[in-house]
């Protein structure tokens, strides 16, 4: 196997189970939430909003459907998969793109509206919402267009903004220092180095499938070149 194709391999091996895991974590920090108490967690740092029912509304429903589209994300970018569960694939498919345009893209807009971090956490949240919905939208019309290729390069970037909120965290507890760092400024340019960080390793990714796709083609027409 080639040494490029195997570090590939290993590299998406290496993100799947990063996602999974970070996703159990998440489930498990969201589990506080059932109680509906309004003072634990993120929501004791939000105590301006948790009397508005609407903003409580929007803000469990997110929290409680992030993680499944967290893990409907994740069979979509397995070849064997496909290959072997294709009326599945779109079934799950079908939950991711369901849950992020009809569930977490309002509900993330209004949540944004009030973001901690100013305005920088603001503008960062609400552009977020926008390339989720706007990649989320393309991978659904390029794949009723037949185009597989477009289709996957929107999917992983829809992806990638679905995964900031795992960066988002893993910045925060690497580097935040509560005597150190301003809180609201911290927030604020941590909601853009997520997407950011993201969206650099969707393009690293992109960027290899599509050098290792034209090797394989220059491969297959120098095979039938040579017949």
């Amino acid at each position: 196997m080639n040494m490029k194709v195997l570090g590939i391999k290993i590299i998406k091996v290496t993100a799947v189970f990063a996602v999974l895991i970070f996703s159990i974590l998440m489930l498990k920090t969201i589990s506080q939430y059932t109680s509906f108490d309004k003072n634990i967690g993120f929501l004791a740092f939000k105590q301006q909003v948790v009397g508005n029912p609407y903003w409580m509304a929007f803000f469990y429903i997110h929290i409680f459907s992030i993680t499944l589209c967290l893990l409907a994300g994740l069979t979509q970018f397995s070849n064997r998969f496909l290959v072997e569960n294709r009326d599945l694939h779109k079934i799950i498919g079908k939950i991711y793109v369901y849950n992020i345009l009809i569930i977490n893209v309002p509900a993330c807009f209004v949540l944004g509206l009030f973001s901690n971090g100013g305005l920088i956490g603001i503008t960062g949240f609400l552009i977020q919402d926008a390339l989720w919905a706007y990649f989320t939208i393309a991978a659904v019309l390029f794949i009723k267009k037949g185009n597989i290729n477009r289709h996957r390069t929107y999917m992983i970037l829809s992806y990638a903004v679905t995964t900031t909120a795992i960066t988002f965290r893993i910045v925060k507890h690497l580097l935040y220092n509560e005597t150190q760092h301003d809180y609201e400024l911290f927030y604020g340019l941590n909601v853009w180095a997520a997407l950011l960080i993201n969206l650099t390793i969707a393009y690293v990714i992109l960027k290899k499938n599509c050098l290792l796709t034209g090797k394989i083609q220059t491969r297959k027409e120098n095979i039938d070149t040579n017949k």
